[in-house]
């Protein structure tokens, strides 16, 4: 098991306020090994996860879907406690946001 597995929701993000981050269902992340996925506002994606050697940092590329269209971005997360992690998420050509994340069971 890694350090990240599980239920992440997503508590900010620098972009966009709590409204968007929740619009379609509330925005989250989900860890599961080597792969994962997320949702925030409209945008979905899929992630391709690289960890760090002590476990505590992981670098993602992600491809999804933002309204429809396809998107594609990339990002990393440290965590700084058991149960946070802060980072940033990138959008291929697009905005890019500082997030913040807590663990739910």
């Amino acid at each position: 098991m890694k350090a990240f597995d599980g239920y992440w929701k997503i508590t900010w993000m620098q972009e966009w306020d709590r409204d968007f981050v929740d619009l379609v269902e509330p925005g989250h992340f989900r860890f599961e090994g080597d792969i994962g996925n997320f949702v925030f506002g409209a945008v979905t994606g899929q992630l391709d996860l690289r960890y760090g050697a002590e476990g505590d940092h992981v670098a993602f590329s992600w491809a999804g879907m933002d309204e429809g269209d396809d998107v594609s971005g990339r990002g990393w997360l440290q965590l700084t406690a058991a149960d946070t992690a802060e980072g940033r998420l990138l959008i291929h050509l697009g905005d890019e946001s500082d997030i913040r994340l807590e663990r739910r069971v």
